[in-house]
This record gives C-alpha cells, structure tokens and sequence, in this order.
C-alpha cells in the first residue's frame, strides 16, 4: 500500500497489514516518508484506534527501526519496571538494587524529567560523578557481574520513537493510548528483558487522571508483550498526593537510601516492596508475593540492598561514600518551613502543582535543555490524613534562588487542601493487572 492509501484506509476505520505498517515506519525513520504524512496517519490512529494485532505490528516495526539488545548469555530472568511518571517517585532508584540484592537481573534504560515528573535519570546524576550514558558493552557487563544498570536510552535503541515522540510533541496526538503504548514498549523490548512490571499511575500528579484510563493503557502494554511472547504485570497505583515525602533530585537519592535501609516513608516503601515483589515471582526467585516480600525485607535487614546500590554506583563512576554520606550529595543553599495557615486535617494535596512548584524551584525542566539544579526541591512534613496546626511546619523548602521563594511558596500553600477531619484513606495500590 502506498501511504495515501494506508492514511485513507486507517481514516475510514480498516485494519492496516502488518507488512504495510513495517514498510511506513521503515520508510518514516529512514526519511523517504515525509513528517506530514506521519501527521496524517498517527491523526487517524488518535481517532479510530488501532486493533491488537496493528498495534503489535506497529510496535515492532518501532522496536525493530533500531539495536535490540541480546541479553540471552545472561544467567536468570530478566526483569524491568516503568513508571508512567508521578511526584516523588523515586521507586526505580531502590527497587533496581532491591531486586538485583535478590537475585533479579534488572536492565533499566530510564528517562529525564520533562514538566510536573521528575527523571530517573536526573536523580542519579545528583550523585556525584555518576554516569548514564554507558555503552551497550558496559551495560551488558554490569548487568551480568552487578545485577543491574541504569542508563538513558541510546541514539541505536528505537530511533524511529524518538523521532515520532517529537513529532507528536507537536501534533496533538501525544495523548493516544495506542501511541503512548507503542512507545514504551518499544524502548522496553529493545532492552533485552524477559519480563517487564508496569507502574501505571493516576490521580492529580500522573498524565492518567482517572483510573479507567490508566487501567486502559496498562492492558494495552500487557497485550502489547503478549503479542511480543514476554510476561507483563501491571499495578495501578495512586498519584492523587506526592510519593513519600521528598521531592526534587538529591533530596529523592537520600530517601531511596533511607527506604533501602529500611527507614523511609509508608507509602513510598509499600510502593517499591510491592512493585519488586512482582519483579521477584516474575524472575522465578521467589513463588509468591509473600515469598518475595520476605526475600526484600531480608535484604534491607542484612544491608545488602544498601550495599548492592553502592556497588552500582562505583560501576558507573559515582562516588559510592555519597550513598550513607549524604554531606557528599549536592544541598541547597537556603531551607525555610511552609507553615501551616490553621488549624484542621490535610484532606488533599494537588501533586501536579507540587511538581510544577518543584519544577520553578529549578528541580525539573520545563524544556529539554533546562539546567536542573540537584540540590532543591521539597520535604513534605504533612501528608494526606495528618493533622496539622496553625504555624506548624507543612513543607520544607529547599531553595537557591531568593527570587523564586515567595512564588514557590505560594504555589505549594495552594496546592494543600485543609478539612475538619481526615478522608477516607486511599489504597497505594488500586489494582493489579497480568
């Protein structure tokens, strides 16, 4: 089919050939088709959707317009999470050595921050020296004598969505279930793994606002690595607050250390527990999630998850002292308290305005090539439920910039909501898919 053909045809509702959607995404990254043509076509999926075995079609031909790695010569199942994005979580930089403590090989290629989300990748670089842009070499190596690696995604491992993410940056169809799908997954197969835990979020802070869409969007991954012959298990959890109490680059490394030490907010290690218990039965180290658990709890007792993280650390030339010596790790210049305005409960925090409070702080980018400073962000002494009074510290506020403080304090003051008496209590975890 030529592509006014295949654009016509998805337009009008039909089913495309696999072949066909090959020979376009073929023909789109090697540039013989045309942007607008691209435009045309994603437009038509926005609006009349893509069946399951399109959307496999799609996917691979995004998977296969680049390297996909072989991780095959290395022992034991390999397992990765992703998140879809949300406000303080930090769950990949403890859940990775969490996992690899136990036994689970974990290839994780992350992303940057980019909006109201922080980074994976921005909260490791806080971490003095330490390096994500290893080659595939390097990457294969640590995966095998580590455990685990954590490195941004290469210019080789599915070019063609990067450069259709770009293009639907700009064309309104970056909020389709299918592309956005299609787009994960095919980063996720390029790495090599066997299985693969989804962290699909939603509430106020995540691009999903509604459950029924982020469950949506999971079962339409999981069918994706069904089609692909790779296991896939998704939990919907809860974004409609900031996860843990940190929010911004080094202050999350020093929670994700304080969690591996057993130490860290409720939430934010219920979070990470339930999500590398998935990665444990996946990986055929554990036969249940109780049997996980107990593995996970074991490892942070013991000290080898802490350990397990520095040793990732000195792989990719960070400085691992910086791990239990947080003096090492980049701080602010100036730390004031938000106080409360009265007397009463926290009955809702809007995470997305937290993010985007963290974001003017300097702690997240509003473009791709915004400077992140490593060292703001906040400390949010009063969650959900809490009872506060008037004066008390609500929010720690770690800052640089004089001139943005009053702003910044204003947006986080605004994005509380006070009540009488607490609401009742949200589940982290809404629901599990497989």
């Amino acid at each position: 089919m030529r592509p006014y053909e295949l654009i016509k045809a998805k337009r009008e509702g039909h089913s495309l050939p696999p072949d066909a959607i090959r020979t376009f995404m073929d023909g789109y990254t090697k540039g013989a088709i045309p942007d607008y043509q691209m435009s045309a076509l994603c437009m038509a999926v926005f609006f009349k959707g893509m069946t399951a075995v399109e959307l496999g079609a799609w996917t691979r031909a995004m998977l296969e317009s680049g390297e996909v790695l072989d991780l095959s010569d290395i022992p034991g199942v390999k397992v990765d999470k992703h998140s879809t994005g949300g406000v303080g979580d930090k769950v990949s930089l403890s859940l990775a050595p969490l996992a690899a403590a136990c036994g689970v090989p974990v290839p994780m290629i992350s992303g940057r921050g980019l909006g109201h989300t922080g980074g994976t990748l921005d909260k490791l670089e806080s971490i003095p020296g330490f390096r994500v842009d290893l080659s595939v070499a390097d990457y294969r190596r640590m995966v095998r004598e580590v455990g685990a690696c954590l490195i941004g995604q290469t210019a080789t491992l599915a070019p063609a969505d990067k450069k259709l993410y770009a293009l639907r940056d700009v064309t309104a169809t970056v909020d389709c279930i299918p592309l956005i799908a299609s787009s994960i997954m095919s980063k996720k197969m390029a790495e090599g793994i066997d299985a693969l835990v989804l962290d699909v979020k939603t509430g106020s802070g995540a691009f999903m606002k509604r459950q029924e869409d982020a469950a949506a969007l999971a079962r339409t991954m999981i069918g994706i690595g069904a089609e692909m012959g790779k296991k896939v298990v998704a939990l919907i959890t809860d974004m409609d607050q900031p996860l843990g109490s940190a929010v911004g680059n080094s202050l999350e490394v020093m929670e994700a250390v304080d969690m591996l030490g057993g130490c860290a907010p409720a939430d934010y290690t219920e979070a990470t527990l339930a999500l590398t218990a998935e990665m444990l039965v996946l990986g055929k180290v554990a036969k249940d999630e109780q049997e996980a658990r107990g593995q996970l709890q074991e490892a942070i007792r013991s000290g080898r998850a802490v350990k397990k993280l520095e040793e990732i650390v000195r792989w990719q030339h960070g400085d691992p002292v910086a791990v239990t010596d947080y003096a090492r790790l980049p701080r602010a210049r100036g730390v004031v308290d938000l106080a409360a305005p009265a007397d009463g409960v926290v009955t809702g925090i809007d995470s997305e305005a937290v993010g985007l409070a963290a974001m003017a702080l300097g702690a997240g980018r509003e473009r791709t090539d915004s400077v992140i400073d490593p060292g703001v962000g906040f400390l949010l002494r009063k969650k959900v439920g809490d009872r506060v009074r008037a004066g008390e510290p609500l929010v720690q506020v770690h800052f640089n910039d004089d001139a943005k403080l009053e702003d910044v304090k204003r947006r986080v003051l605004a994005a509380y909501r006070f009540g009488p008496s607490a609401p009742v209590p949200r589940p982290l975890v809404l629901q599990r898919l497989q």
